[in-house]
């Protein structure tokens, strides 16, 4: 990296914000990840603004981090800065019956904000272990929903430092995909539209889902959450078990005995574990079922 860089980014930003060869591992659910060369935690869309900047004066790339969920970090990190969006962007202000939330909200705070201000619709991703702004970017969903059906806009600031405010309309989702995963932009603020409920029957909807959840996914194991997309007229984790693959492992990564669905990280995997155990599974699911599995999880970083 730079050294011009860091040292120009010490002198405009906090300490407290910057990290040099941050490992990577302690800021994803998987606990897997080599080190980020700078990693900086910004506090507001200002600030977003001005690194972007300075990092495109310095030639330097930038790779985006919310809470860590659904992507693997290669084993030799990333090189570059890594904006990683934590509490100092994750407020969530009531506005009628939408929500103005920071990138850098956990979707289970949103969901809770949301009941307990009596307004449905945030109920599926209470279990999610994600960001706002991951979840867009993915359409992250749940439970026969997704982030599709409540987010009204979303406002980004391009890498030239421009911000833009997109409509529901303009963001092209579908199936684990967005407009935002073919536009380099970062995902600053979105307004959620959700609806008018009663609070206690919210909060029991919740509390089915979570519930169902905590029985069926192997919670008490770090995860990228859902390995792979569903199929098309199948289940991604029912052809893995069909398959007999439950418990197969490659280092410290190993197919979920709860939940064949989930590469769970049994003790010290590596991101070259999880990657061949995946490369397993798709070709001895495809030999068995002629169904070829793509990853759900994003793969980023250098081997």
């Amino acid at each position: 990296m730079n050294k011009d860089f860091v040292r120009a980014c010490e002198s405009v930003f906090d300490a407290a914000q910057l990290f040099i060869d941050a490992p990577l591992r302690f800021h994803t659910t998987f606990r897997i990840g080599g080190p980020a060369d700078l990693l900086f935690y910004p506090k507001n869309t200002e600030e977003v603004q001005k690194i972007i900047c300075m990092a495109k004066e310095y030639g330097e790339p930038i790779t985006l981090l919310g809470n860590g969920s659904n992507i693997l970090v290669r084993d030799g990190g990333i090189r570059g800065l890594v904006i990683r969006f934590g509490k100092k962007m994750a407020d969530v202000t009531l506005d009628g019956a939408d929500l103005i939330v920071g990138a850098g909200a956990l979707l289970r705070d949103v969901a809770a904000f949301a009941q307990q201000n009596s307004l449905s619709g945030m109920e599926f991703a209470c279990g999610i272990p994600g960001s706002i702004g991951g979840a867009i970017f993915m359409n992250a969903g749940a439970y026969d929903d997704e982030m599709k059906s409540v987010v009204a806009s979303v406002r980004t600031v391009s890498r030239d430092g421009v911000e833009r405010l997109y409509a529901a309309t303009e963001l092209d989702f579908g199936y684990r995909h967005s407009i935002f995963q073919s536009r380099d932009e970062v995902i600053c603020e979105t307004r959620l539209h959700l609806r008018e409920a009663d609070r206690d029957m919210i909060l029991e909807r919740m509390t089915d889902l979570n519930h169902r959840r905590e029985s069926k996914q192997p919670l008490f194991y770090p995860s990228a959450g859902s390995t792979f997309k569903r199929p098309p007229g199948y289940f991604a984790g029912t052809l893995i078990e069909q398959t007999g693959l439950k418990g197969l492992t490659v280092g410290g990564a190993q197919v979920s005995q709860k939940h064949a669905g989930f590469i769970i990280n049994i003790g010290n995997a590596s991101a070259s574990d999880v990657q061949r155990l995946i490369a397993a599974v798709q070709k001895r699911v495809y030999a068995k079922h002629a169904v070829e599995l793509f990853p759900e999880l994003r793969v980023i970083g250098e081997p």
